[in-house]
């Protein structure tokens, strides 16, 4: 499965996240395995950020590519504190160098900030000339925001926004203005950092299909084609659980209980970050 960005390329439907990773030297080896074997599963999109521990995560990113770069749809963020003309390429340079490599795939800017949009849109393309990023984006960018990047040069490649069953909110305004301006949106937390696999209904659906509440989860947020999803695993064990989720179908039955145990929303919600 895959997703069709702007540019043209497709991306996987499923990648991996790193948020929180890199945060425990014990835990390193096993973080660093469990994303190598997501790109032997084909989870070939690692999504990771400046501000996860600091540049960890990206350092930890880094020597799990290491020698298999080329495989890699690699994507990182620049906080907003740093997204100025200057600070956004220092802040991309820096991520670089943590990364152990010579360009992005996708550089997004995390949320809004104080700098006008202009001016990072500015830097990115100034990245993109450079060789330094092939594509840029954005992160947690609510309608308002899009529309308003909408009339700005250049080509957003999609908003990263947390998104899953206990969020629908985005489903009212800003999904559909996605689909129609032909840009995908990237869900991180799909399954809402563990808590949604509590839900009694999303057990019922797994057991119907021999599969876990996380795989329906996924396979929920993977029921559209203009989203993909970036969720975090740990273990070896857990990407593997969650790559079995690009296989499942979920039923009319199993969406009509989704839909009452997870309602849609009736009308326009704020935006959500953790």
């Amino acid at each position: 499965m895959t997703v069709a960005l702007p540019s043209g390329e497709t991306i996987p439907a499923l990648g991996m996240g790193t948020w929180m990773m890199a945060e425990s030297p014990s835990r390193r080896a096993e973080e660093i395995a469990a994303l190598r074997a997501g790109l032997d599963l084909g989870l070939t999109l690692i999504d990771t950020a400046e501000m996860y521990g600091s540049g960890a995560a990206e350092s930890l990113v880094g020597e799990a590519v290491r020698g298999r770069r080329d495989e890699v749809f690699l994507v990182s963020k620049v906080l907003p504190s740093n997204a100025s003309a200057a600070g956004t390429v220092r802040a991309c340079e820096a991520s670089l160098r943590r990364l152990g490599t010579d360009r992005l795939d996708l550089y997004l800017l995390h949320w809004r900030g104080s700098v006008p949009l202009a001016r990072t849109v500015e830097a990115f393309a100034g990245l993109q000339e450079a060789g330094k990023i092939r594509h840029w984006g954005v992160s947690n960018f609510d309608l308002a925001d899009v529309r308003e990047l909408a009339g700005l040069p250049g080509f957003c490649q999609t908003n990263q926004i947390l998104y899953n069953l206990s969020r629908r909110g985005p489903e009212h305004d800003l999904l559909p203005w996605h689909a129609s301006a032909g840009m995908p949106i990237m869900a991180y937390s799909p399954v809402e950092q563990g808590r949604l696999l509590d839900s009694p209904v999303l057990a019922e659906v797994a057991r119907r299909h021999d599969a876990t509440p996380a795989q329906v989860a996924l396979a929920w947020v993977l029921r559209l084609p203009h989203v993909n999803a970036i969720p975090k695993a740990g273990t070896v064990e857990h990407v593997r659980d969650n790559a079995a989720a690009l296989s499942l179908r979920l039923s009319s039955e199993d969406f009509a209980d989704l839909d009452r145990a997870f309602p849609p929303p009736s009308g326009p919600e704020p935006l959500a970050m953790l």
